[in-house]
């Protein structure tokens, strides 16, 4: 057992956790996007970024793959952590503006702006797919290619892979797969409609409530233009 402390909270976390897995068991929220349960902790999109150390002598590491240690001092909301959250969650938006799952955290964190040109892309390059291949259907059908700018995912060779089951695990998990809830007519590349709990439900607009923030009915955020005149 290691007794670190968490934004005040001393605990004994035990030997091999991580300060994600620590900080969760004691509710306390801090957001990710490249991590689930059950798959190896990469830290490639770094929102679970948390700050570690006293005074000075501080630093920002990603909660989902920094383990703990004896004494470790840790802050999850502090300013200089907030600030570099949202913008590497603008960074993220700029990638893939499409992303319902980046737009519900925008919202979510309060993020105003994205002050990045757009790319319109269709990955963010958060590696799920790749890990869910290969540690959970046991198929290793999908991996990185190229580095820099270059950087894709693809199957061996860009052809079809013969490991390949069809099971969409690949899908199912990409957080850029599903279109954002775009409400009417979104101006800006942030659509931001979630942000808001005055305005009539988003099933006035959509089929299915789809959002993260409560129950159906409770957002209502999704208003067709001039629906209330």
């Amino acid at each position: 057992m290691s007794r670190i402390t968490i934004d005040g909270i001393e605990i004994d976390a035990p030997e091999g956790w991580t300060v994600l897995e620590t900080a969760r068991f004691l509710g306390l929220e801090i957001p990710t996007l490249c991590y689930v349960e059950g798959l190896s902790p990469w830290g490639g999109c770094r929102l679970c970024t948390v700050e570690i150390g006293q005074g000075e002598r501080t630093k920002l590491v990603t909660a989902c793959t920094y383990p703990v240690e004896e004494g470790l001092v840790v802050r999850t909301a502090t300013k200089r952590v907030v600030e570099a959250r949202k913008l590497i969650l603008e960074l993220l938006i700029a990638q893939c503006p499409t992303s319902k799952r980046l737009q519900d955290l925008a919202a979510q964190m309060g993020v105003q702006e994205v002050r990045f040109k757009p790319k319109w892309e269709n990955c963010i390059y958060c590696g799920l797919c790749v890990r869910m291949c290969e540690e959970q259907m046991m198929a290793k059908a999908l991996g990185f290619v190229d580095r820099g700018n270059k950087l894709r995912i693809s199957t061996p060779f860009d052809k079809s892979s013969e490991e390949c089951r069809r099971c969409g695990g690949c899908m199912y998990i990409c957080p850029a797969c599903t279109l954002r809830c775009e409400g009417a007519q979104p101006e800006e590349v942030l659509c931001g409609r979630c942000e808001s709990s005055t305005q009539p439900t988003c099933l006035e607009v959509h089929d299915n409530y789809a959002c993260w923030m409560g129950l159906t009915g409770d957002c209502g955020t999704c208003v067709k233009e001039g629906a209330e005149k």
